[in-house]
């Protein structure tokens, strides 16, 4: 047996008193329960954490923006950069904070668990808007009190017209008003809040502490010529992460002391043990280099935790987690400071602290970030730096951690090589087989060759991390939003190629335009059309995104991120300006499968067989198949047509073709910090829609591939829903053959399948083969799966009641099954659900 492999011991298997010891009250979940024997069950402690977090309902609080508030207004004439380290200082200073009688790890982002704080520094305008609207939405719910109401409603006069929302939209150009007006590039995300989708230096803030960044910045800052004009800028910087580092470490220290001074009356000696050890531990990291396996968690919290008070972008991540925290736990377990069991229940606790975080979107953006989620992505396993299997015991003991708690946050990514351990791998299925969409995985063999053709060194590639969804970037290194900019909406856009350059839902000129397809003589001119289309509407999407990203670089820099990634304090500038080592970024190409099967028709039953006119088509899009004609042409289509999916060569080459237009096109474009210090600066594709298949849907008349208007496109690089009929491994080889070593910004494929196809170890192994063989021969670049029934689905979806821990797979992200709207629950249950 591997050194590595975990044994559960008799006492957790125990099954009297179970319902005492897990804190259930249905037969429902104590099934659910039964299959983690596995894995042991949460300690009566976490469990106990878990409920009442589940159970907390999600509140607007306002404290953060009061607070922001009134450092922007005292300190108006300050540099941007200057403003905001004041303002985090303000927040850190005075907000309220506590700590829960359950947790060993503290730190809050809100005045409440889970309650969501507002960033008017980005928008105010939803969020008054919206006020008397979130409590009635049909998913992403959030509560909120009439004095949060009258609060929010205070501080509007201040911010209008000065926030980002607003002095982005004065950078954008006329030339692209028309873009925005119908949300076509889907922005509302990017001009709402910050960017993250990075994760900062965390092994270097453990191994040094922020003391060694405040020592290099003090150093930094002295040698500064300022007779030099671009020094003035980076002087600022520098005092701005000097200011950060301190609000920081009183941040803590504040934690210090609340639990010192809860000790006094704590209830029991351990309990009163226990908040000494929080209060050393927190008077002592993250400023100061961690020591153990507790202060390294506590710092790795504090600093996830903070910069998601300093900005709302989500997707930060941790980063390859099992391996810097991997010394401190060796080192720990050695020296008979800590047992597994431990170790186990901290990182549980972490995982229901990252829960806590919470972020409200518009009503806008929730289509295409349905659930919540806030994508703080965990990554194991992989290759070390010198190419061996980055395996560890700590790894295991995360899967472990990860199925106990059964959450939807923090996002679980193996990173898969050739050699990766079998029992790890073994490990890794099991938790997937819990049925809550984790972990994915991502694949070295296709991502870290694809990064050093890049131009990423091959040691950094080694160390690449997941990063939100299924995007991937160098922790520590890499700057903002490797994925994720503007929504490319490719069967929209056939539509708008087919109607000569004119959108036919607004009716607006979009292109230029290169005839109606009613006129088009041959397959060949309306793929001509394509690439004139796609070409011009790519060019206006990287228009849109440096007006967004020059807003963002003015006015909201954020100083705290900046310092910890590389080499911002060495270079003086922050992340927008050009702070990181490397810097590429992708947008979000949405609706592959529904753009391969809309040409396919296209070509076979107009230009090939002549069994569908041109007009008879057009005609069918425009009245969404209502007539008796157009019923007959939609079922032609779906019966007869060629589907990407299938292995089909003839339907997967052509949107291997349709899709090397864009990818041809967007590397024309650098981004706003190509030439300014970053290896690369420039973008590539990403496939990464989390669910924006839905919501880019909402806006999509009906399609070529008999699909009807306004219903969901299909997501990722997934096959439309039941359209893949040749099995799993037809779906694999046909998404294989897609240039994935040139979409760097994510290949992401979902899979379904019945709990029950998995219920025997012969049908894991199979599962297992048919990764490998996916990995090794095909390229792919990742996977994931739903390992749950349509029956299941179905029956959460009327008796919500009884499934409150359903957790799915939505897209790059998992998400509770009853937060998400009945679009997207809908989207998720038609999905194909297939049989290994």
């Amino acid at each position: 047996m591997n050194k590595y492999a975990i044994f559960v011991s008799k006492e957790s298997l125990k099954v009297s008193n179970e319902k005492e010891r897990v804190g259930m009250n249905t037969q429902v979940k104590l099934k659910t329960a039964s299959k983690q024997f596995h894995f042991g069950l949460l300690t009566e402690r976490m469990n106990h954490y878990r409920e009442t977090v589940l159970n907390k309902k999600p509140y607007i609080c306002a404290e953060r923006a009061l607070l922001a508030t009134e450092a922007y207004k005292v300190h108006q004439n300050q540099p941007s950069v200057m403003k905001r380290a004041l303002m985090l200082k303000n927040i850190l200073e005075k907000m309220s904070i506590y700590i829960e009688e359950e947790t060993f790890i503290v730190g809050n982002q809100a005045s409440s668990n889970k309650d969501a704080p507002i960033f008017p520094e980005y928008t105010l305008e939803f969020v008054i808007d919206e006020l008397d609207k979130f409590e009635k939405r049909d998913g992403d719910v959030f509560y909120i009190t009439e004095e949060t109401k009258e609060q929010l409603r205070s501080i509007a006069p201040f911010w209008e017209n000065n926030n980002l929302r607003a002095k982005a939209g004065a950078l954008l150009p006329e030339e692209v008003q028309v873009y925005m007006e119908t949300g076509f590039f889907g922005m509302e995300g990017k001009m709402n809040s910050g960017d993250a989708h990075l994760a900062v230096n965390y092994q270097k803030i453990l191994a040094n502490g922020l003391k060694d960044f405040e020592r290099r910045t003090l150093e930094t800052k002295a040698t500064l010529d300022l007779t030099v004009p671009e020094n003035i800028g980076k002087y600022h910087f520098y005092r701005a992460v000097l200011i950060v580092i301190d609000a920081v470490k009183t941040f803590a220290n504040r934690y210090a002391q609340l639990a010192k001074e809860m000790a006094e009356t704590a209830a029991t000696k351990q309990r009163k043990e226990e908040l000494l050890e929080i209060s050393r531990i927190c008077s002592k990291v993250p400023y100061e280099p961690a020591g153990t396996f507790a202060e390294a968690i506590q710092a790795t919290w504090f600093i996830q935790l903070i910069l998601q008070i300093e900005s709302n972008g989500h997707s930060l991540s941790y980063g390859r987690f099992d391996q810097y925290l991997y010394p401190y736990y060796e080192a720990d377990i050695k020296n008979g400071n800590i047992n597994k069991d431990k170790v186990v229940e901290l990182l549980t606790n972490l995982w229901i602290k990252t829960l806590t975080i919470n972020k409200v979107r518009s009503q806008a953006h929730t289509y295409s970030s349905a659930g919540s989620p806030l994508y703080q992505n965990v990554t194991i396993g992989g290759q070390t730096r010198d190419k061996k299997d980055a395996v560890n015991e700590l790894s295991f003991l995360v899967l472990r951690s990860v199925a106990q708690t059964k959450l939807p946050q923090p996002n679980l990514t193996v990173r898969y090589h050739s050699g990766l351990n079998q029992d790890f791998m073994n490990e890794a299925i099991e938790v997937m087989k819990l049925g809550f969409g984790m972990p994915a995985f991502n694949n070295d063999e296709i991502i870290i060759p694809s990064f050093i053709e890049y131009g990423v060194k091959e040691d950094d590639a080694y160390d690449y991390s997941a990063i939100g969804c299924v995007e991937t970037a160098v922790p520590g290194k890499w700057g903002y939003r490797c994925t994720g900019m503007s929504y490319i909406n490719f069967p929209k856009i056939m539509m708008i190629a087919m109607n000569d350059g004119i959108d036919p839902v607004s009716n607006k000129r979009f292109t230029k335009g290169c005839g109606h397809f009613t006129k088009m003589t041959s397959y060949e001119e309306l793929t001509e059309a394509w690439d004139k289309t796609l070409r011009e509407l790519t060019r206006m999407s990287v228009i849109v995104e440096n007006a967004v990203d020059l807003g963002i670089e003015k006015e909201v820099p954020d100083v705290l991120c900046s310092a910890l990634t590389d080499d911002c304090i060495g270079r003086g500038k922050t992340l927008k300006e050009g702070g990181a080592v490397y810097d590429y970024i992708s947008a979000l190409q949405v609706g592959i499968a529904n753009l391969a099967d809309s040409l396919a028709a296209i070509k076979k039953f107009v230009f090939e067989e002549g069994k569908i006119t041109q007009e008879e088509l057009w005609t069918a899009l425009m009245t969404n198949w209502e007539s008796e004609r157009s019923q007959e042409i939609q079922q032609m289509i779906l019966d007869e047509g060629l589907k990407y999916g299938n292995d089909e060569d003839e339907v997967d080459q052509l949107v291997v073709e349709a899709y090397d237009v864009y990818i041809d096109e967007i590397k024309k474009y650098p981004n706003t910090r190509f030439g300014r210090g970053p290896i690369g600066g420039i973008r590539y594709s990403g496939t990464s829609s989390i669910s924006a298949n839905v919501g880019q849907g909402r806006g999509t008349m009906a399609t070529p591939d008999g699909r009807k208007a306004w219903t969901p496109l299909a997501e990722g690089c997934s096959p439309s829903h039941n359209m893949d009929k040749n099995g799993p491994t037809a779906v694999l080889k046909s998404v294989a053959k897609l240039p994935t070593e040139k979409i760097l910004g994510g290949v992401l494929l979902n899979q379904k399948v019945n709990p029950q196809t998995l219920a025997k170890e012969e049908d894991k192994q199979k599962l297992i083969m048919l990764l490998r063989t996916f990995f090794n021969k095909l390229n792919g670049y990742h996977i994931q799966y739903n390992v749950v029934s349509k029956e299941t689905l179905i029956d959460a979806q009327k008796h919500p009641e009884k499934h409150r821990d359903l957790i799915v797979r939505v897209a790059g992200y998992s998400a509770f099954f009853n937060a998400l709207s009945k679009a997207t629950q809908d989207d998720i249950i038609e999905r194909t659900e297939h049989v290994i």
